[in-house]
């Protein structure tokens, strides 16, 4: 089954979502519902929910190509104050 957040194109304009992944974040000691309320509101990120393991957040994002995800990450979703690493997990359609 394919996931709900599938390739999309661009019809009237709109940008073309073609890269999307999993980013498992680790905060500090009781961070994980700020991080995960911060993180949220980073345009590119479709998902954001604590967790409970050895992550503390899970988001879901999405861009139009590897470079843009990368700086998404990178930039914005790295920066939020009480993140201590991140992994990123492409999704790929087998």
């Amino acid at each position: 089954m394919q996931s709900q957040l599938t390739n999309t194109a661009s019809t009237r304009g709109r940008s073309t979502v073609v890269v999307q992944a999993y980013v498992l974040i680790q905060t500090e000691v009781g961070k994980a519902a700020d991080v995960a309320h911060t993180v949220a509101e980073i345009k590119g990120v479709t998902l954001a929910e604590d967790v409970t393991g050895p992550y503390d957040v899970i988001v879901r994002a999405e861009a139009k190509n590897v470079d843009e995800l990368g700086k998404l990450v990178v930039a914005r979703v790295q920066s939020v104050d009480g993140i201590t690493r991140t992994l990123t997990c492409p999704v790929v359609h087998i």
